[in-house]
């Protein structure tokens, strides 16, 4: 029995997720007494022998042309496959775009209960209970699983990061790798951009801002703190900004340290989609507007002279 962690990699690199689950993954091996091992479809250039130091103790490649460009139904083929040939009990994806598509497909093929959204290690004190987010973040939920294996999905940026001393064994491992029911034709890349799902910060512009030419102090702002720039739904479908930068119930739903709401009223649509965040800060000339009840710090003000004085302040300071 064995605590299988999933890791997820773009461009031959291990996500930042990766690192979180691992952590997430060997605590639950550890708590109950198990090996803690990973699965990595496809080549990585990412040193996977030095995972170790985050508890794992072993990690398994699977190298095939199927795994170039991400297919649900091929990856969680490929996964089922490795969980049930390496006698693996827990079976953990990170919850972002890759981990929603496939490992509730994983938990239909093991026949396993499978949790999403979870947000802390499982507790075993009464059989196996997993606390999970519900209500796009309102509330929690305790889920009681009761099958052999177990599914989990973790939301990003909910676990400590650990490390310690250790060094993974690499192994190879040979599958079967079903063949793709989808043929991609093209890929589309968005570059010299921080992605939102990896982005520690994230500055986020509304309708508040009056036109897309002012977003210059948007980006100004980001580039000072090294953030990710985002967008409210309004403003993307106003076109003024890409639909990638979009947060929110309908488009990403991302978990930062900190994220800065500049000219964005807050509606719970809105709110849906950021209320993980660690820290949020917002920024509106309304002090009625609805983000105040759920910011960390605000300041009512004119944005066009606020962020200006915040971004040449933070200048100084780096």
């Amino acid at each position: 029995m064995s605590v299988l962690i999933f890791l997820d990699q773009a461009d031959g690199q291990i996500k930042k997720s990766a690192y979180e689950l691992l952590s997430y993954g060997s605590s639950i091996a550890k708590q109950k007494g198990i090996a803690a091992e990973a699965v990595v479809l496809g080549n990585v250039s990412t040193d996977l022998a030095a995972l170790g130091k985050y508890g794992v103790q072993k990690v398994y490649i699977v190298d095939g042309a199927g795994f170039q460009h991400v297919d649900a139904q091929v990856y969680a083929a490929a996964v089922s496959d490795v969980a049930t040939q390496v006698g693996a009990s827990i079976v953990v994806f990170s919850h972002n775009q890759t981990g929603k598509a496939v490992a509730p497909r994983v938990a239909a093929r093991l026949k396993a209960g499978y949790v999403s959204g979870a947000c802390a290690l499982p507790d075993f004190s009464n059989g196996f209970v997993v606390k999970k987010t519900v209500f796009s973040g309102k509330a929690f939920a305790n889920v009681q699983i009761h099958t052999p294996i177990v599914v989990i999905a973790l939301n990003p940026n909910s676990y400590q990061i650990q490390e310690a001393d250790g060094v993974a064994i690499v192994a190879p491992l040979s599958i079967a790798v079903a063949p793709a029911s989808i043929q991609v034709t093209k890929v589309n890349k968005v570059s010299g951009e921080i992605p939102l799902a990896e982005a520690d910060i994230v500055v986020s512009g509304g309708r508040g801002l009056k036109g897309p030419e002012n977003w210059g102090i948007i980006e100004d702002l980001a580039s000072s703190l090294h953030a990710a720039t985002a967008c409210s739904r309004p403003v993307a479908d106003a076109h003024w900004r890409p639909h990638h930068e979009h947060v929110g119930q309908t488009g990403f739903q991302i978990a930062p340290n900190l994220y800065i709401a500049i000219g964005i009223s807050g509606a719970i649509q809105h709110l849906a989609g950021v209320n993980r965040s660690k820290v949020i800060v917002v920024i509106n000339k309304d002090p009625e507007a609805p983000f105040f009840k759920a910011a960390d710090y605000g300041i009512v003000g004119d944005a066009f002279e606020i962020v200006p004085q915040l971004t040449a302040a933070i200048k100084k300071l780096g």
